[in-house]
């Protein structure tokens, strides 16, 4: 159902090599994840289909944000695919969020065309993550990425 998806689509400078490596290595991907100044710790990460993917973000003002889920698909170099409904080795989960996020890394133009597909199982839910900032929030941190990406290949 594309009507309840969020996506964003961006041409970035970085070789996708080094942007594989932000999104698929916890050590770099918590110095990219979440806008800063919060900051993100990586309680789960195994990069498998059915392996669990736990960020927990923190904020300044002691606000928390707790978002464990599971990595549906890999494709190395191409694509990651996780969600928020399910847990490590399929167990279902009742998140605050639900939704699935696919990430496609292409080649284009000298540089990666970044495509982040949310994909969200109703209009309500797709306009709740909209109105929290969805687009700017997914857009800071994609420059975050990049930036990373760029220094650290």
């Amino acid at each position: 159902m594309p009507d309840h998806d969020l996506v964003i689509s961006r041409l970035l400078k970085a070789p996708r090599a080094s942007l594989w490596r932000a999104w698929t290595e916890p050590e770099r991907l918590k110095e990219w994840w979440c806008p800063r100044p919060w900051v993100t710790e990586v309680r789960a990460f195994d990069l498998r289909p059915g392996g669990a993917f736990h960020t927990f973000m923190s904020g300044p003002d002691g606000g928390t944000s707790d978002n464990p889920g599971c990595f549906l698909e890999i494709v190395p170099g191409e694509r990651i695919v996780f969600t928020t409904l399910l847990l490590a080795d399929w167990r279902p989960a009742t998140p605050w969020l639900p939704m699935t996020a696919a990430i496609a890394f292409a080649d284009e133009a000298g540089g990666t065309r970044y495509t982040a597909t949310v994909m969200h199982p109703d209009a309500a839910t797709r306009d709740r993550h909209a109105q929290m900032g969805f687009h700017e929030g997914w857009n800071l941190c994609i420059d975050q990425l990049e930036a990373f990406a760029l220094v650290h290949p």
